[in-house]
């Protein structure tokens, strides 16, 4: 499109707006009193936004105050622009200046009803997000009392959920338990608590709750506002980890709204949160490098197509104006290719959960490492030992091919593989190894307690103790340890010793504690690993077998316990 063309492209009637202004002082004073009325009203609702941001109900009513704060700026700019338009069509000082028959006035409130559609469309564009994000937080409102319930309470609850529901114990004995064991549990206190934590083999609980208040999701609301209140009070008087009172309205933020506290229990598996423990703006600061939402971006949509609308009531030609700039978009959209690939590819990864902070993956290069951020551009991943951190652009996670560990998988195998002397009984050694697996089940832990290794039943629940979630999340069939005799070697019988455990890291502890357990095992029974060199005997082999054969009996005794025989086939490879 040539200069000429583009500098010929109608503006419509906005052209007779100077000409009007220069044709009469009244509107001129008019329009004056509305660019100082604006200013007017531009520092008064930043004093008032201020204000706002620094009271309790800004807190513990996010959602309201954002909403009061976006509804007061265009209901004073209405008022003072339907108060001056009001004035032109009524006061005869304006009809005494304008006798021409232009329509000077009546393009004047023309361009005051621009104004006032213009600062409605702002305002709808931007009270829409805030409705809109009021619904996904109180769709996350409820899949926290979900986990609540799950969990059956929080840490921080007093007890809330024994006061909302009553268990009462099956009518008939639980599947994988016998009936005079049914029988024992039901007659005693202690047995009916052993019972509601019960879980059967394949995962599921027994018995049922039945509620003891109406509406239990309330109560819940109630209490979770009770401890944020709480926690607002113990962060403005003082009382914290550092001692200090923090400021509500302070830049970067000190204290949390409620819907920020409710995310930062989130992830931290709804434990209580300890005012003054993260440093101010932390939960900005991990916001940040994400792009803006659709509801973010929403507000940006309604008000460019309110403007679309205006310019057309002007009568401005569009479609000449689409075509002027339609080259300048073509060349912005070529330079921004890259860009635009990786911003797209994002959208992608969040849509379809590809990978998330947190996820164990390795790219095509061989590269394993966690993921560490992503963002509309490239995409941190931090080497499992922190040795360094790999920077990708983001679409190399849609486009080629990355092996996730951690998405969907809740269970990843720990294999400790070990060789044995000839002179050792292979049956004996399975059932050694497998009592050193159930031992490893059973024993290792991380720093909270937790068992590393997933299995059919928590071994807490023997103890009266509620599960550590190590029998959960289980989508195969995991039984016990599985023990292989995979071979025989130059100077070794080789064995491998397999249990599951909850993801791809806690596998290295358990390979570790496995190792540590083996070594105690074997010292115990005398179960020998051989040197890796050939050995000629010289009459020594009788002895050792001689040694070997003490242990005989108490091998013996294991392999009653925890051999094949007794505790049936092992699962299959």
């Amino acid at each position: 499109m040539t200069e000429h063309e583009v500098t010929g492209i109608s503006v419509g009637e906005f052209e007779t707006i100077p000409q009007l202004l220069a044709s009469s002082e009244s509107l001129q004073l008019a329009f004056v009193f509305l660019i100082i009325g604006l200013i007017i009203i531009g520092i008064v609702y930043r004093k008032f936004s201020h204000w706002v941001s620094s009271q309790k109900f800004n807190y513990t009513k996010p959602h309201r105050s954002r909403f009061v704060r976006k509804a007061v700026l265009p209901f004073l700019a209405i008022a003072l622009v339907s108060s001056i338009n009001v004035s032109i069509q009524t006061a005869d000082l304006f009809e005494e200046e304008i006798e021409d028959g232009s329509g000077g006035a009546e393009k004047f409130a023309k361009l005051l009803d621009s104004i006032n559609i213009l600062v409605i469309g702002w305002t709808i564009s931007h009270l829409i997000p805030i409705a809109l994000t009021k619904r996904d937080k109180s769709i996350l409102e409820r899949e926290d009392y979900e986990q609540w319930n799950d969990m059956r309470g929080f840490t921080d609850d007093d007890n809330l959920f024994y006061k909302c529901f009553k268990w009462s114990p099956p009518q008939t004995t639980p599947y994988d338990m016998k009936d005079d064991e049914f029988q024992k549990y039901i007659q005693t206190e202690g047995g009916l608590k052993f019972l509601e934590n019960y879980r059967t083999s394949r995962g599921l609980t027994v018995g049922s709750y039945d509620k003891l208040v109406d509406d239990p999701f309330e109560e819940w609301k109630k209490s979770e506002q009770v401890k944020y209140e709480k926690y607002y009070e113990n962060c403005i008087t003082g009382k914290n980890q550092t001692g200090q009172k923090l400021k509500p309205g302070a830049t970067p933020d000190e204290i949390y709204p409620i819907d920020i506290w409710r995310e930062q229990k989130r992830q931290n598996n709804y434990d209580p949160l300890i005012p003054s423990s993260r440093p101010p703006g932390y939960a900005r600061k991990q916001k940040e490098g994400v792009p803006k939402s659709a509801k973010q971006v929403l507000p940006i949509g309604i008000f460019l197509a309110t403007v679309l609308g205006v310019v057309t009531w002007w009568g401005v030609d569009l479609v000449v104006l689409a075509t002027a700039t339609g080259g300048m978009a073509l060349g912005i959209g070529l330079a921004l290719k890259e860009t635009m690939e990786n911003y797209f590819a994002y959208i992608m990864i969040k849509k379809d959960k590809v990978i998330k902070e947190g996820d164990r993956i390795t790219l095509p290069s061989g590269y394993n490492g966690l993921v560490y951020k992503i963002t509309p551009r490239v995409t941190y991943i931090r080497h499992g030992l922190n040795e360094s951190l790999a920077i990708i652009p983001t679409k190399q996670i849609v486009s080629e091919e990355i092996i996730n560990f951690t998405k969907e998988f809740k269970l990843v195998p720990a294999v400790v593989e070990v060789g044995v002397s000839y002179l050792n009984d292979p049956v004996q050694v399975e059932a050694i190894l497998m009592k050193i697996g159930k031992r490893a089940m059973k024993e290792v832990k991380d720093g909270q307690g937790n068992h590393l290794a997933r299995q059919k039943r928590c071994p807490y629940l023997d103890e009266h103790k509620p599960s550590c979630g190590c029998d959960k999340e289980i989508h195969v069939d995991v039984g016990d340890p599985v023990v292989r005799f995979n071979s025989f070697n130059d100077s070794a019988l080789d064995f491998a010793v397999r249990v599951f455990v909850r993801d791809y890291g806690t596998q290295f502890k358990m390979k570790s504690d496995m190792r540590v357990i083996m070594y105690e095992e074997f010292k115990k029974y005398d179960i020998r690993i051989p040197w890796p060199i050939r050995t000629v005997y010289q009459g020594d082999e009788k002895r050792e077998a001689r040694e070997i054969g003490e242990f005989e009996e108490v091998r013996n005794q294991v392999v009653k316990k925890y051999g094949k025989e007794t505790e049936g086939s092992a699962e299959e490879d």
